[in-house]
Formats: C-alpha cells, structure tokens, sequence
C-alpha cells in the first residue's frame, strides 16, 4: 500500500471506528496507557504534544497532570476522534486541551522547540513512515525534552493478531502493513536513537485483553478498532465469515468469565539533548 492510500485507510477508518473504540478497547490499553503516561511525568505548567490521541484517553489525564497553567495540544488524523477528544475535554472542564486533525507525520502548526514532552500511545504502527513521526517529535522538543510512544508488542504475544491475516484475505490492500514491526526486538528504541534521542529505555508489559462475551470481542476487533474502514463494506455474509474465523482463533483464550486474551506493549522513551 502506498503512503497516501494508508493515510486514507487510516483516516476513514478510524472515523468509523470512534464509537466502539472505547467501549472495545479503553479496559483492554489501560496498562499501555498507564504506564506511558508514568514514564511521560507530566508536570504542572508543562506543554505536552499528543500524537495519534484518539478519544484522549491519555490527553485528559496529561491536561490534568499539567493542569491550568499547562496545555495540551493533541492531534488525530481522523476528524471524528478529535470531535470526541474535545466533546471529552469540554465535559470534563479540561479548557487546555488543545485538539486538531494532523498527520503525525508534520505537525505544521507546532513551533521548532516548543514543547516540553510529546507522547504517542499506540499510534505509531499506523503511519507509513514512523521515522517521520520521531523526527517531528524531535523538531517540537525543548532541550532536555522527552518523548514517550507506546506499541504493540511482539506478534507472537498478542493474540488477537489473526485478525490482519482475516480481513486482508478479503480485501486487495494490506490493512496495517508491518504493524509489528516497531513492537519486535530493539526496533523502536533503534528508530528513537536513529532520530537523535538520547537515554533511550524501552519496557515491555505482557497484558490480557478482557472480553465479556463473544459479541464483545468481535465489537473490539472489527468495528472499533483499525480494520473498521473494510469491515463496514463487507456484506453480511462476509462478517458472518470473519466473526467466525476471528473467534476461532481466540477460542484458547476463552473461558467461563468470556476471554482474556494475552497481549503485549512495548513503552520507549528518550530526550532530545540539552543544549
């Protein structure tokens, strides 16, 4: 796939996939989420720049950990989940929340050096050019800046993984091409070092993915998450088709209490040198 049609799968789809996002998926990267934001140690007065945000589930506590003196800029490549972060942030009296549509690959409206932490939670397998997304990360940091991003882990330990195999066998495009990739080995911390950060440290986390029932699963995987966009053309013998391979390759991880399927992040953080 090239890199304008990802853009464009990734956009669309992620419209699609903003009201069962985090019904489906906010239990299941609280971990992720969690720790990330640990690492970030955002601090009150800061400004924090948060790519790939989603619904905000990691701008809010961020706008509330830098409090009113801070901000936080946060960006989506999808419309409609900035449309929620802001209808997030309004509800919950957060006024420095500062949301927008960009690609994380250039975040124009940001200054050189004007951050002072940028966090990307599990947004960065999705953009054809992750290296991209680190150098303007790197570009918006203070001196002594750091940035902290979170992936999936090794494909071997998430085991929700089937589902790519599933839907590209019925479309003619790859939904996620190398979605593991930055999850495996030392590749995320080598592309963070490759980008100019120094005191990179990466952490893996080995997590279950809790689903009540089977509908809850196949909720999570089809509609809200990144194969949202194919999913919604497939006719309704194709989902029936796909739920079923889907849960077929969970069914290990079932029990009497619905599913709990195994996962992993990986979290890596690094600062752009004092000057």
């Amino acid at each position: 796939m090239d890199a304008k049609m990802q853009r464009r799968v990734q956009r669309y789809g992620w419209d699609k996939a903003v009201v069962d996002y985090e019904p489906g998926w906010k239990e299941s990267l609280a971990d992720a989420h969690a720790e990330l934001l640990r690492i970030a140690n955002a601090q009150a007065g800061e400004h924090v720049l948060d790519l790939a945000c989603g619904t905000g589930l990691v701008t809010l506590p961020l706008a509330v950990s830098v409090g009113p003196a801070g901000r936080v800029t946060a960006t989506d490549i999808s419309e409609e989940m900035i449309v929620a972060t802001r209808r997030s942030a309004l509800e919950q009296a957060l006024s420095n929340v500062f949301a927008y549509r960009s690609d994380a690959e250039s975040v124009e409206m940001m200054p050189d050096c004007s951050v002072d932490a940028v966090t990307c939670a599990l947004g960065l397998m999705y953009v054809p050019h992750p290296a991209r997304v680190l150098a303007e990360a790197w570009r918006v940091l203070k001196p002594g800046g750091r940035a902290v991003m979170a992936v999936w882990g090794e494909r071997s330990r998430c085991g929700w993984a089937e589902i790519f195999p599933i839907v590209d066998a019925r479309v003619k495009t790859s939904v996620c091409p190398h979605f593991f990739r930055l999850g495996t080995g030392p590749a995320l911390p080598k592309e963070l070092e490759l980008a100019g950060f120094v005191d990179v440290v990466q952490t893996r986390i080995l997590t279950e993915l809790p689903y009540a029932s089977p509908e809850a699963a196949i909720r999570a995987a089809f509609s809200g998450g990144p194969v949202a966009l194919a999913y919604n053309r497939f006719d309704v013998n194709t989902r029936h088709q796909v739920h079923e391979e889907y849960l077929a390759s969970i069914c290990a991880y079932r029990d009497d209490d619905g599913y709990k399927i195994p996962g992993e992040f990986v979290v890596c953080s690094g600062h752009k040198q004092a000057k």
